[in-house]
């Protein structure tokens, strides 16, 4: 079988990685080697940065359309007790959205089969051979793969390439489930993170509500010893936890799913290996705190698309591709590093000494500035790249054919000129991979009269650069 990329793996990350060469019309094959797709939520919604992602896709709104979406409480940091306040960065989803991963994946690969995209499951990959012209799993042959296959990446394993950072020094479990009787410390209803934590028992557990009578379970031992991560977890397991926290009143009812993770710290030190490349947790793991991993694997797959889309097309510049490395390795690095201050921030133990230290830091968190940039460095609504401006601000604008929102002009998965001054601006002959759209709008744009937006939705050159317009257009657009 021919195809220009394999995508190995079927999550989040993969998913959204063939959409966006879909859309650009290059052939993609998913592998995936589970047969049937996880039930289990793992993560339970998105941050803001990854709905404004979707957004520019038009993928949000039929997305939550079938899945109805509660966003009542804004975001946590450590799950102190102080929301996330994301208003100050101008964005349309100033709270993460509640869904649970499944139905985004279910989502996703709908998408795809319906644009004739192959995800092929059951196929799980053992070897993997590059060479100059191309990559090799089994039958199947490529120009590029990428790795979106998870913390236990086979083809990272296939490569033999080193995954540095610090092992678990926890072994915790996530679970969905309902209950067939419960006390009164157990939540019904939908309130901010930090109402959820709770410990006793020598466990610490955090016990929230999802969807219909679904909750999801997140337990572990107070002790930090636990079953290997291979080990099944069983319903005696998830029971003794509750009974532990939340009282013998409250009974297990159907454990739905259940799986085994730690707080392993790693990340590949390039995410390109040849014709290889890593995106998601097969290029970086971290503690699951705060719904960061769908967050990064999802714009490790909106900046790596186009890119790759461009080399195969043979429209790319000169180093196009080497800039996803340079972009987002910093970005997860980031990532890693708070996750693990959150870790020791959140205290399931109730060490005296780290409660005051958690005192201090929800004070610090009520400060406008500190949680103005704790609320950017959660929502990835703070992410800048190395010579590249922030964003795309979401503006309200009057187009020749009507209202509409950059958003909207962004459907294709093409770069975006927006002349905000009237101005008809050349694009070089690139009208094949940008769109240029004259506009006008009321909101506040710092005094730029035109943006060049990069597909990922960040901005590549602004009049207020003062730099040429065809020098941009020439680095990223060829």
């Amino acid at each position: 079988m021919r195809t220009e990329i394999i995508v190995v793996g079927a999550g989040p990350t993969g998913l959204m990685l063939a959409h966006e060469l879909a859309l650009a019309g290059v052939p993609v094959v998913v592998l995936e080697k589970q047969r049937t797709r996880n039930p289990q939520s793992r993560a339970g919604g998105l941050q803001p940065r990854t709905a404004e992602v979707l957004d520019l896709r038009g993928l949000l709104d039929p997305l939550l359309a079938d899945a109805p979406s509660r966003a009542l409480h804004g975001g946590h940091f450590a799950m102190l007790p102080v929301e996330l306040d994301c208003r100050p960065w101008r964005t349309r989803h100033p709270r993460p959205v509640t869904l649970p991963q499944e139905r985004l994946e279910a989502f996703l690969e709908q998408r795809l089969l319906a644009r004739g995209v192959p995800v092929l499951r059951g196929h799980e990959v053992s070897a993997v051979e590059q060479d100059a012209d191309g990559v090799t799993v089994g039958e199947i042959r490529g120009s590029h793969l990428v790795a979106c296959d998870g913390a236990h990446s086979a083809v990272r394993a296939a490569l033999s390439v080193p995954f540095p950072g610090r092992a678990g020094r926890m072994s915790a479990v996530a679970a969905d489930l309902t209950l067939a009787a419960r006390s009164d410390t157990v939540p019904t209803e939908y309130g901010h993170f930090s109402q959820y934590p709770r410990a006793a028992g020598g466990y610490f557990s955090i016990l929230h509500p999802l969807d219909g009578d679904r909750y999801r379970l997140i337990f572990g031992r107070l002790s930090g010893d636990g079953p290997d991560r291979s080990a099944p977890v069983t319903a005696d397991e998830v029971s003794e936890a509750l009974h532990a926290v939340y009282g013998r009143e409250t009974e297990l009812g159907e454990l739905r799913a259940a799986s085994r993770f730690s707080d392993a710290v790693r990340q590949v030190e390039r995410y390109r290996e040849g014709r290889v490349f890593f995106a998601g947790d097969a290029a970086h793991i971290h503690a699951p705190i705060g719904g960061q991993g769908v967050n990064l694997g999802v714009q490790d797959a909106v900046n790596l698309g186009w890119k790759l889309a461009a080399e195969v097309l043979g429209r790319a510049p000169a180093g196009l591709l080497d800039t996803y490395h340079d972009e987002r390795h910093p970005v997860a690095a980031r990532v890693l590093e708070h996750t693990r201050a959150q870790a020791v921030l959140m205290n399931p133990g109730q060490d005296e000494e780290l409660a005051a230290v958690r005192s201090l830091a929800t004070e610090l968190l009520r400060l406008p500035d500190t949680n103005r940039y704790l609320s950017g460095v959660m929502s990835g609504l703070d992410t800048e790249y190395p010579g590249v401006g922030p964003r795309m601000i979401d503006l309200e604008l009057v187009t020749g054919s009507g209202p509409a929102r950059v958003s909207d002009l962004m459907h294709s998965g093409r770069g975006l000129l927006l002349s905000l001054d009237g101005r008809q601006r050349s694009m070089g002959g690139r009208e094949d991979r940008v769109e240029h759209v004259t506009a006008k709008t009321d909101e506040d744009v710092s005094g730029a009269g035109a943006f060049l937006v990069r597909p990922d939705g960040y901005v590549a050159w602004s009049t207020a650069d003062g730099s040429p317009l065809e020098t941009a257009l020439a680095r990223w657009f060829g």
